[in-house]
């Protein structure tokens, strides 16, 4: 099988020659063997274009064998042999039957090959996903139990007395709260179904979803000072209300951790006329101009800080465009005049 396997991964030019000279050889043996069966010798081509087709992309490569195939059989094998003879009656027909059967077999090799393909990369993102899924979920419980942990220790009177010990703690609290906070996002991303970035929405109450969020940063930055804006309308929109917490949460985060802000910040929520606007504005040192227009590719914003210094939010800032562009929403960033503003938008009606 090997051999085969490797015979069938040469240069398909090189394959397409040598399946129609294998053809003709054994046509030759046949012809030799049964003379009076000379009618089935076009059999053997056809079983070589069905070879061709499958083995190579595209149609030239069939409809090329499939002229060589026909010219073959009229100068090998019909009379005079060794001669090509173009008045032979029936001869169109037999070009255009193999010509057919050639670019029948191509097009459904080729859908055949693309579905194929498509069904090993969805299961290679399915297994991905999962795997994502599970070291997640096993490194979640131990970091929520070292953050419980230390978070008492801090608060021992022995620990408190002595401020390198409390430094340290410290340290080690933060820390964890940041690997649980990627954990979680790399939860949310194995939410988002498939190589076409599909969620499962249901109708949700944006004021829920905004309170949920405020309050589970809260829990992990305490001191954080958030300023929350809502419109007077009742408002309820279909999105994954999980994924869009996780957006909120990062881009609130980022704002607490990262801008210095002088003042809270504020999570401004307005209509338009087809969407829902989420704004995150700080009143901080703004963003690089050079990182503004990149700043959701995924690229760490603080690679030249070391190790000790404030994690960069490069990474939750794109799975934020993930998430938002999967809700068929916008996402972007600018600086204003006292900072930097994070803007996100999803549509009123489901596009889906």
């Amino acid at each position: 099988m090997k051999p085969l396997i490797s015979f069938l991964k040469v240069h398909p030019a090189i394959l397409t020659i040598l399946i129609i000279s294998a053809a003709t050889l054994c046509s030759f043996l046949f012809f030799f063997c049964v003379p009076s069966g000379s009618a089935n010798i076009a059999l053997f081509y056809v079983f070589a274009l069905v070879i061709i087709a499958r083995y190579t992309k595209g149609y030239r490569y069939g409809v090329a064998s499939a002229l060589a195939c026909v010219v073959f059989i009229n100068y090998f094998f019909t009379l005079p042999h060794f001669k090509l003879n173009f008045t032979l009656s029936g001869y169109p027909v037999t070009f255009l039957v193999m010509l057919a059967i050639a670019l029948i077999i191509s097009t459904l090799t080729s859908h055949m090959k693309r579905q194929a393909e498509a069904l090993a990369e969805a299961e290679k993102e399915k297994m991905r996903a999962n795997l994502l899924r599970a070291v997640s979920h096993d490194l979640r419980t131990p970091l929520t139990s070292i953050i419980g942990s230390v978070a008492a220790l801090r608060e021992t009177s022995s620990i408190q007395a002595d401020a390198e010990l409390y430094e340290t703690a410290s340290h080690i609290y933060d820390d964890a709260n940041w690997l649980l906070n990627m954990v979680e996002n790399l939860l949310s991303v194995t939410r988002i179904q498939g190589t076409d970035a599909h969620v499962k929405k249901s109708m949700e109450v944006v004021e829920e979803v905004v309170s949920e969020s405020v309050t589970r940063l809260k829990k992990r930055l305490p001191e954080a000072q958030i300023e929350v804006l809502l419109p007077d309308e009742f408002i309820m929109i279909p999105m994954d209300a999980i994924l869009i917490e996780q957006v909120l949460i990062n881009l609130l985060e980022n704002a607490v951790v990262h801008a210095q802000s002088r003042r809270p910040i504020r999570l401004h929520i307005f209509l338009e006329p087809d969407t829902v606007v989420f704004e995150v504005m700080d009143y901080g040192i703004g963003i690089p101009e050079e990182l503004v227009h990149t700043i959701f590719d995924g690229i760490p914003a603080c690679e030249s800080r070391s190790a000790d210094s404030k994690k960069g939010m490069g990474i939750g800032l794109g799975i934020c465009k993930t998430i938002i562009l999967a809700h068929n929403g916008s996402i972007s960033a600018k600086n204003h005049a006292d900072g930097a503003v994070f803007t996100f938008t999803l549509p009123i009606v489901s596009a889906y």
